[in-house]
């Protein structure tokens, strides 16, 4: 799994053109402890905020807050995710087990919101040709530091999903653990170019926060099994700084939104995988737990197609 996953224990409430009720992580009282302290004192955090950021204003803030970020979610998750292993969701499906990609020896490979990298690391052990993309330059940085110290080349390029600066047909596969797609404003124009970079015949297998959870506070523990807002309210979270400037923004679609994107953008949807809690599985990550794990999914996992362009008819 890539370092780019949703906050851990945000509660999102939204009810009309309200300010969100019940605080998020990184909204609380002075004195209070945060996971994310540090980002949010660097950012100027002072809450969550009824807005709805446009493509522009969702890339700043996805930059702003990875970059203020990167340290602490690396040194807290690091070893979980290790430096060169592919770790696809917290319910630790591996794709050397998975096998989602296929054979990816002598592929050129996209991994989009790469983090630091460790995925694309894998995958380069394993023989292909992976390009890690990252809208964040201190995740970058930490992903050369990783590189340089496993010694294993691995291209990196800062931008964002939903621009990718590759030409038409430069890869043969594209993956995304957790990286990216909740975090633009439109995620169909995140599916539109995958597409466009793909070679046809080409895969694009990509994870999420399963969106179910949207509708649930973001608690591994009992609280975390109450719903409190509607799964198809599509008001993204966002978090501010004092002067109204997005910090953090979190997207939010249905199943059959993603459905609707990828085949709307060329793709044919080959697998829906939705990951069970491995009962051996006891630690917490986050908004996973056992406990949760047993009762919701916590990761949704599309495997789609490019399908080959049909040959032209005789004589024509």
């Amino acid at each position: 799994m890539t370092e780019h996953s949703p906050r851990e224990g945000t509660h999102r409430e939204r009810g009309g053109t309200d300010v969100a009720r019940v605080p998020a992580e990184g909204t609380h009282s002075p004195g209070e402890a945060s996971e994310h302290a540090n980002a949010e004192r660097i950012l100027g955090t002072v809450g969550p905020a009824a807005r709805h950021p446009g493509p522009t204003e969702s890339r700043s803030a996805s930059r702003l807050w990875w970059d203020a970020d990167a340290d602490d979610y690396l040194a807290e998750h690091g070893s979980m995710l290790g430096e060169r292993e592919f770790l696809w969701c917290p319910e630790r499906l591996h794709e050397s087990e998975a096998g989602l990609l296929g054979e990816v020896s002598g592929r050129d490979v996209l991994e989009v919101g790469c983090g630091a990298a460790a995925c694309s690391r894998w995958l380069a052990s394993r023989g292909a040709r992976p390009v890690g993309l990252d809208i964040s330059g201190r995740m970058l940085g930490h992903a050369a530091a990783a590189n340089a110290r496993t010694g294993t080349e691995v291209a990196l390029v800062q931008g964002s999903a939903d621009m990718l600066p590759f030409a038409a047909e430069s890869f043969d596969i594209a993956c995304s653990a957790f990286g990216g797609v909740p975090f633009v404003a439109d995620s169909e124009q995140v599916m539109r170019e995958v597409a466009r970079v793909l070679r046809p015949g080409g895969l694009w297998v990509f994870a999420v926060t399963h969106p179910i959870r949207w509708a649930f506070p973001d608690d591994p523990g009992p609280d975390g099994l109450t719903a409190v807002q509607s799964y198809f309210d599509r008001s993204p979270y966002v978090e501010i700084d004092a002067t109204g400037r997005a910090t953090y923004v979190e997207h939010h679609r249905t199943l059959g939104d993603y459905v609707s994107q990828i085949t709307s953008s060329g793709f044919r949807l080959l697998e829906l995988i939705e990951p069970e809690w491995p009962e051996d599985h006891t630690e917490v990550w986050g908004q996973w737990s056992p406990l949760r794990g047993r009762t919701l999914p916590g990761t949704a996992i599309f495997r789609c197609l490019l399908p080959e362009r049909p040959e032209s008819a005789p004589g024509r």
